[in-house]
């Protein structure tokens, strides 16, 4: 019998091994405020971490032996549209079943809301293991982090109406893309008014590409100011399934993630409150939910590079050629090495991310009660950075982390793995999507790049490679030096090359051109740095991962470097196809 917990040790390893998770906790059960009153909160720390223990071996166990097993007849049914409403495929209501029964929704929320209060960390866990099994249904389930924003910027009495209906298992969407209006989101028009008679806004057209779109409950980006044309005319609006007047026109036939239902929406004069202030849909409420989905996305992504390993290493050790499993062939093994090192420092990076969101997003919610202390302050202000920085990291990199360990786990599976009858077929069609969905690599890359500029990665960087090591140790620090000196002299012929030009198009071109290697180069250095640490605490786990990922590192950094060497020095319009 499966368990995609306890089966899997760097899990509970990412959530037993940081110092940081002694604040977290501390945090975000405000020094165990809640024990006394609720018979399900820790007394203490140790309380906590046991909690999150059970709860992630009860996901676990619902994973390994409901939503794995359901995995493929989900993906080969699909859901369908049935006059203007979606119904799922059979399996995933029985998935959605085994998670409302377990109490495994509201994850994040606060008791007092009938939620679980857990760390975005275990989230992030629970999410990565649900994705393992199957990623489309984790589409489904884990939308209910949408209820994150409405309780960060909605009024009590919305509070009190929703977040305990997530709690007890309704579904969420977020609706956001238009026909027209894909990531450049102040392009949204669907037009909100107020409706003075019947004291209440109304929503009227068309959204698309809308995951889970015939959802419970829907947080809406919306035209409230008639007349603007760009961000500042936007806000945020809660509409409420109950209600009517949004009718689904069709559900999208995708390549992959087939259990989740991606829709058109259709809005008529639809019912709807306001979700904050207005005219801060965008600005505000949309960035602090994207932020949160990305690193959705990026624990979805590690979930698909774990089932990735899984499939590739059991192909590779059942199947004979010429006399012997293939797995003892150097090609393939040096296949299944790759992904498990990839695999291994992307969740690395992964629950870092979290840790830092963790932290910020505590520090906040203790704002809204009382004014934070001065060393409160500059710890949020800390935390924050961080957690903007390494968000778009995490999603990035570990999206196409998930891409290519799918492609590689196809390719080890030979003309088997383009059949449809093995899974790793499956997993390779439901990773494509995560390097566009929340965000291309691209606009991550564009998110990120200010953190290259300003020197913040570059200061993270310097800081874990002046921590103390073992002796056996100091031969990457040697190497992930270098790799670092490569990283700050590309950064700085890049601004020379900028300087040298006084036409501002061309600044923003060499900018724009070398962006994307910038990126990898922090992204590379980072995770073999957090890598590094994961293997001087357990060795047995991480030690030959840690030996891939920094040979693979390295040769990327050393491409990186080169590129950009050349791009510097070359004309941009030799890079440019007429």
């Amino acid at each position: 019998m499966a368990n995609y917990y306890s089966d899997i040790k760097e899990i509970k390893f990412e959530l037993e091994n940081s110092p940081l998770m002694q604040r977290i906790v501390e945090l975000k059960e405000r020094d165990f405020a809640d024990k006394d009153q609720y018979d399900d909160a820790p007394q203490d720390f140790a309380d906590a971490m046991d909690s999150y223990d059970q709860v992630l071996e009860v996901v676990g166990d619902i994973v390994g032996n409901i939503v794995a097993p359901n995995a493929e007849a989900v993906d080969a049914e699909g859901p369908h549209c049935e006059g203007g409403r979606v119904r799922y495929a059979e399996k995933t209501y029985e998935n959605l079943d085994a998670m409302r029964k377990a109490g495994l929704m509201g994850v994040t929320m606060p008791r007092r809301y009938n939620g679980l209060n857990m760390p975005v960390t275990v989230y992030t866990a629970a999410n990565e293991i649900v994705s393992a099994g199957d990623a489309g249904f984790e589409n489904i389930w884990s939308l209910q982090d949408c209820i994150e924003t409405l309780y960060c910027f909605g009024n009590e009495e919305q509070r009190q109406k929703y977040i305990p209906r997530v709690c007890a298992g309704e579904t969420m969407s977020m609706d956001l893309t238009e026909p027209d209006a894909g990531s450049d989101l102040q392009s949204v028009m669907l037009k909100a008014t107020y409706d003075e008679e019947n004291d209440c806004w109304r929503l009227n057209g068309s959204k698309r590409f809308i995951t889970n779109g015939d959802s419970d409950i829907h947080l809406v980006l919306a035209r409230s100011e008639a007349g603007t044309r760009d961000g500042r005319g936007l806000s945020m609006f809660i509409y409420d399934k109950r209600d009517g007047g949004v009718d689904v026109r069709r559900i999208e036939n995708k390549l992959g993630i087939h259990g989740s239902p991606t829709c058109e929406l259709v809005y008529k004069n639809a019912k709807c409150e306001l979700c904050g202030d207005r005219k801060l849909g965008l600005i505000k409420y949309v960035m602090s939910l994207m932020n949160g989905a990305r690193l959705g996305i990026a624990a979805q992504s590690v979930g698909l590079s774990q089932a990735a390993y899984n499939e590739a290493i059991a192909y590779a050790r059942d199947r004979k050629q010429f006399g012997k499993a293939i797995i003892e062939f150097p090609a393939v093994a040096e296949m299944i090495s790759n992904i498990k090192a990839r695999l291994d420092a992307g969740r690395a990076l992964l629950y870092q991310t979290a840790r830092y969101v963790d932290i910020y997003k505590a520090l906040e919610d203790i704002a809204r009660d009382r004014k934070l202390e001065p060393e409160e302050r500059q710890e949020l202000k800390k935390y924050s950075r961080l957690a903007d920085a390494f968000t778009p990291l995490a999603k990035g990199m570990n999206s196409e982390y998930a891409n290519q360990n799918g492609y590689d786990c196809i390719q080890i599976h030979g003309g088997s793995g383009f059949m449809l009858e093995y899974a790793c077929q499956r997993i390779y069609r439901d990773a494509r999507i995560t390097s566009i969905y929340e965000g291309t690599t691209q606009l991550q890359t564009v998110a990120a790049i200010r953190y290259v500029t300003t020197g913040l990665y570059s200061q993270v960087i310097e800081e874990m490679l002046n921590q103390e090591v073992p002796t056996e140790c100091e031969a990457y620090v040697a190497r992930l030096r270098v790799m670092s000196e490569k990283f700050n002299a590309c950064i700085a012929l890049v601004k020379e090359a900028q300087e040298a030009t006084e036409d501002a198009q061309a600044k923003n071109d060499i900018h724009d051109l070398c962006a994307r290697h910038l990126y990898e180069m922090a992204g590379d250095i980072i995770m073999s740095l957090l890598l590094l640490q994961n293997a001087i605490k357990a060795p047995e786990l991480f030690g030959k991962s840690l030996q891939v990922y920094v040979n693979l590192a390295e040769a990327e950094v050393e491409k990186h470097n080169s590129l950009i060497v050349r791009m510097t020095k070359e004309s941009i319009d030799s890079y440019r196809q007429a």
